[in-house]
């Protein structure tokens, strides 16, 4: 069974959108919440996670998309995930500043799915670092209704200026989020920890220009931060996520913000 011992708790299924199939692990009961996935892959950290949203009384969905599913993050293989071939896959847009990633396409398949199967007022999702952009692209799918961006850093290359900017959505998707969030009443939550090299300052503020008060910004000091993972903290909701204080209470956030759009 190697890693994947760490998600005995979950049903393990394949999606298949009719242009790519993942594996999908599958908990709990109740409205769906889509748990993105960070670098280097589906490690302890994002699994206990997904582990408290189940425990908050929803079921929780965890796509495989890269890395070995279960592998401890500071695994020397998960090196290999993040400079061997990642940035070149086609299911990723790293460097683009104003179009999300093709494997948003199955994401929204998925969210289609999962709320066929769980019902509740919609699907929440939250994506990470890597991925953490991803749920706002998703909004163009009607079932998504509590996108949560912990850390984006998508586009990389924070030194230039426009990608620094950049959230790695397109204009028809920021329009859409736009007009959901208005007409239904709708918002997201961005978290990343200051000086954060991989979230700069600019990214932060073009979300909070394009959405004003719908954009719910959780801004950590790093002193606050469990150590762990990167040099400076990064992973606000696993790695770096403190027992107590500011990180365990936007942990607490995020899970509260799910019960209340998905009506848990």
């Amino acid at each position: 069974m190697g890693y994947e011992a760490a998600l005995a708790g979950y049903e393990k299924f394949a999606f298949d959108d009719g242009r790519w199939t993942r594996n999908v692990y599958r908990k709990g009961s109740g409205p769906a919440v889509i748990v993105i996935h960070e670098m280097p892959g589906l490690h302890p950290g994002v699994i206990r996670f997904a582990d408290r949203v189940a425990e908050a009384g929803m079921t929780v969905y965890c796509p495989h998309l890269f890395g070995e599913a279960g592998r401890p993050a500071d695994h020397p293989a998960g090196m290999l995930t993040m400079l061997g071939g990642i940035c070149v896959r086609r299911e990723f847009n790293v460097w683009a500043s104003d179009k999300s990633s093709p494997i948003v396409d199955w994401l929204r398949a998925l969210a289609r799915k999962v709320h066929a199967d769980c019902g509740g007022k919609g699907v929440g999702a939250v994506g990470m670092c890597f991925t953490g952009g991803f749920a706002l692209a998703m909004m163009t799918e009607p079932s998504m209704v509590a996108p949560v961006l912990s850390q984006p850093s998508l586009p990389l290359g924070s030194g230039n200026p426009r990608r620094a900017a950049g959230i790695g959505a397109s204009p028809r998707e920021i329009a859409c989020a736009k007009q959901r969030f208005e007409d239904e009443d709708l918002s997201m939550i961005g978290l990343r920890f200051f000086g954060d090299p991989f979230v700069p300052d600019a990214r932060f503020d073009t979300l909070k220009r394009e959405f004003g008060d719908r954009f719910e910004a959780i801004e950590l000091d790093p002193k606050d931060a469990r150590p762990g993972g990167l040099k400076h903290p990064h992973s606000v909701l696993t790695l770096n996520l403190a027992d107590d204080g500011p990180t365990k209470a936007a942990e607490e956030r995020v899970l509260a913000f799910f019960r209340e759009r998905t009506g848990a």
